[in-house]
């Protein structure tokens, strides 16, 4: 099992940045990626960035390219999203995700664990 917890959601104005970071936790030298993937409200879950763990591959989705970057810190078991220029269409519950035999990144139900989640709202 691997324990995933988020942190640094927040309520930002339209421009502005914030930091998510997952700490993860347990069985973590089974990990071969982790990723990020939003919630709005009525909306599906999407993908928005995820890093291989041993080669730092990094994958992103159109909507937050340039904007948004994954990084990892494999001492401290911590992937981090950093996210600038912050828009109202960002606004959602973040989720960290982690897997061991990941080979699409960029879909949800190649992750084995979730964190519980993060809340970013942006106003405009």
């Amino acid at each position: 099992q691997v324990q995933l917890v988020e942190s640094g959601g927040g309520l930002v104005q339209a421009g502005e940045s914030l930091r998510l970071s997952c700490a993860a936790s347990g069985r973590t030298f089974s990990t071969n990626a982790m990723g990020w993937f939003r919630q709005a409200p009525g909306k599906e879950r999407e993908f928005v960035a995820a890093i291989t763990w041993r080669g730092g591959s990094t994958f992103y989705a159109d909507s937050v390219k340039g904007r948004f970057t994954i990084s990892r810190d494999n001492a401290k078991n911590t992937v981090y999203l950093q996210m600038n220029s912050l828009q109202p269409e960002d606004t959602a519950v973040y989720y960290c995700a982690a897997g061991s035999r990941v080979i699409r990144p960029r879909v949800g139900s190649e992750f084995d664990y979730w964190g519980q989640g993060t809340q970013v709202t942006v106003s405009s």
